[in-house]
């Protein structure tokens, strides 16, 4: 079994370094990863520079490779070239330092790496830790412990042997959502509302022009059942699985009946 790791928080992470331990007990593990943090960079590819890649250590001595690219690059640099002769079987994308629920995806890197992997075939799951997230009678947030990402890594251990046994439909992928609290449970939910109202700042600088800060306000989250939001606003583990089929189906047959004609 080998797994190809990357992320989108740097390939110093805590977050990657606890999934590379829980997932080296299964598997032969690489780990292809940003050499910076890339939040919120989306499914960007790097075109208009060359891609480099160094080999750096995780903080247990474990080799792994930094990409001066994206989440996206890190993916296609890892199945195309490091792991060229010996393609990964699974790729895991995190744990990211933060949920990914809802409208999340669309700016997501760690979702981003697994979009990418399950683009060049193979079988990809996107999981991150929702830290600091409301979670229905638990404690109030001046109690949130400190970020552990032990809940994440364990149950990405047990996602290797269900995707074994039960392979991921071509071109899909999984977006696991963990409670930062011990979980409740797992859910298999669908990607819910979670939106950021707009916050833009201008600023000048020392020579008088401006420049910007897009920011955002605190997420606004719709808790409809049977979504990710809710799940882990229940304290359960999210599993929803993505397809990379973008099309509006229903709107879709409405276009053809009005063009038809």
């Amino acid at each position: 079994m080998r797994i190809l790791i990357t992320n989108d928080d740097g390939v110093h992470a805590e977050g990657l370094f606890r999934l590379h331990q829980a997932l080296r007990e299964v598997a032969k593990v690489t780990v292809v990863a940003p050499e910076r943090p890339r939040s919120a960079c989306g499914h960007s590819i790097t075109l208009h520079k060359p891609l480099r890649l160094n080999e750096v250590r995780l903080a247990d001595g474990s080799p792994a490779w930094a990409c001066s690219g994206t989440p996206a690059d890190c993916v296609t640099l890892g199945v195309l070239d490091v792991l060229a002769e010996n393609p990964p079987d699974i790729l895991f994308s995190g744990i990211n330092n933060g949920p990914n629920l809802g409208w999340d995806l669309s700016y997501s890197g760690t979702v981003a790496g697994a979009l990418e992997g399950a683009m060049l075939g193979v079988p990809s799951v996107a999981i991150s830790v929702a830290w600091r997230f409301r979670i229905v009678g638990a404690e109030e947030d001046a109690d949130v412990p400190p970020l552990d990402f032990r809940f994440a890594a364990e149950f990405a251990r047990t996602l290797v042997d269900q995707l074994v046994e039960d392979p991921l439909p071509p071109h899909t992928l999984l977006n696991v959502n963990v409670p930062f609290r011990e979980p409740r449970g797992v859910q298999a939910t669908h990607q819910g509302v979670r939106r950021y109202p707009a916050k833009l700042e201008s600023r000048r600088d020392p020579r008088g022009q401006r420049y910007f800060w897009i920011g955002g306000d605190d997420p606004v989250d719709v808790h409809e059942p049977g979504s990710d939001v809710n799940a882990i606003h229940e304290g359960c583990i999210s599993v929803t699985p993505v397809q990379l089929y973008m099309t509006d189906q229903p709107l879709l047959e409405r276009l053809r009946r009005r063009y038809s004609g």
